[in-house]
């Protein structure tokens, strides 16, 4: 997640039993991320991680970032924002796994094309820039084509969403918003305290933030929003998407707390387990 995701909460997902994953650019500077990768493979050892690459080319820093993603070898690296064989070709270099962010069926064929070895099919009431597509339809189309890893992303937040999105066809769960206000998350305390009182009436699917359709908690968005000279509402000279305009999935009504990660995590595991109980599996 973009300003959420940094060292300490990947750790502490990973240690506690997920795996941990966030945005390179989160580390503001290419120094930073080389140190917070260093820093991860120290504390981690052998347990997995994942870095996420914008590979648009409007990310000036993508070649020296994926230099890095190289250096430290990171086991998994998730693509977002388009697909392209060369990104995909030098993390196979030292067996890293790529999957891609889709929103659609035909990103999905885009991404097998380019070699990605799975896809993250992000749903509606998915966080950030997301999908518009029932997770139901959007996980059958792509199982037409792809028989490879899929996680589904979109407003998952409980053990038995985990284990409805496998028996939907999928083999991962791809959770976001339920860790922003994670006691480890960069979210501020007012981010934070936002997430605790949503719900999901409260998310708004819109393109006036970024050009880009994607989902926002309304507080922020209104918070951000005043009248022109002409009486017409528009953002703000200040307002910034994710640093002060706050994205979030449907799930945020799940959010009760600020609590460790661990105890996130743990959360989840167990009533992973006890939905499979119930399913029989």
């Amino acid at each position: 997640m973009f300003l959420i995701s940094g060292v300490e909460l990947v750790v502490a997902c990973s240690v506690a039993g997920l795996l941990g994953t966030f945005p390179t650019l989160n580390a503001r500077t290419c120094e930073a991320l080389d140190q917070w990768l260093g820093e991860m493979r120290e504390r981690l050892g052998d347990r997995p991680f994942g870095a996420n690459l914008i590979v648009h080319k409007s990310n000036p820093r993508l070649a020296e970032d994926l230099a890095l993603v190289v250096k430290h070898k990171v086991p998994l690296v998730i693509t977002s924002l388009g697909a392209v064989p060369d990104v995909v070709a030098a993390v196979h270099s030292y067996g890293g796994i790529v999957l891609h962010d889709v929103i659609s069926v035909r990103h999905a064929q885009k991404a097998v094309a380019a070699g990605a070895d799975g896809l993250v099919a992000v749903a509606a009431g998915a966080g950030g820039h997301a999908g518009t597509l029932s997770p139901f339809a959007l996980t059958q189309e792509i199982r037409s084509f792809f028989d490879g890893p899929l996680a589904l992303a979109g407003a998952i937040t409980h053990g038995r969403h985990v284990a409805a999105a496998r028996v939907m066809g999928a083999d991962f769960a791809y959770i976001g918003s339920h860790f922003i206000a994670a006691a480890e998350s960069m979210a501020s305390s007012e981010q934070k305290a936002m997430m605790v009182e949503g719900q999901a009436a409260d998310i708004v699917h819109t393109s006036r933030v970024t050009g880009v359709a994607a989902n926002f908690l309304a507080q922020s968005l209104d918070a951000a929003t005043l009248p022109d000279s002409h009486g017409e509402l528009t953002l703000s000279d200040e307002a910034r998407a994710w640093k002060t305009i706050w994205s979030a999935g449907h799930g945020v009504g799940a959010t009760a707390a600020i609590r460790p990660a661990a105890d996130i995590c743990s959360e989840l595991i167990n009533q992973y387990h006890a939905a499979q109980k119930e399913l029989g599996s």
